[in-house]
C-alpha cells in the first residue's frame, strides 16, 4: 500500500468524519472506497462516451445496409 498526503476541504474532512463514526470504519478505509467507487463511475463514464460515439459512427451505415436489404426485398417481390 502507498502512503500518500492529501489535502481535502475542511468541510469534506467534516462530513467523512462524521460518516466513518456512524458506520464504524476507519477513515483511510473511507477515503480508498470512496477513490475505488469514483473510479469505478469514472471508468463509467468513459466507456458510455465511447459507446455513444461508435453508436452514432455505425448508424448510418446501419441504416444504409437496412435501405438496401429493403431493396432487394422489394426486388424479390416483383419477381414473384
Amino acid at each position: 500500500m502507498k502512503t500518500l498526503s492529501l489535502k481535502l476541504n475542511e468541510e469534506i474532512l467534516q462530513e467523512a468524519d462524521r460518516v466513518v463514526k456512524t458506520i464504524h470504519i476507519s477513515r483511510n478505509a473511507y477515503i480508498n472506497h470512496a477513490v475505488h467507487l469514483y473510479n469505478q463511475l469514472s471508468r463509467r463514464r468513459f466507456l458510455q462516451k465511447k459507446l455513444i460515439l461508435e453508436s452514432k459512427a455505425t448508424a448510418q451505415v446501419s441504416l444504409e445496409v437496412l435501405s438496401d436489404m429493403e431493396k432487394i426485398e422489394d426486388g424479390l417481390k416483383h419477381e414473384n
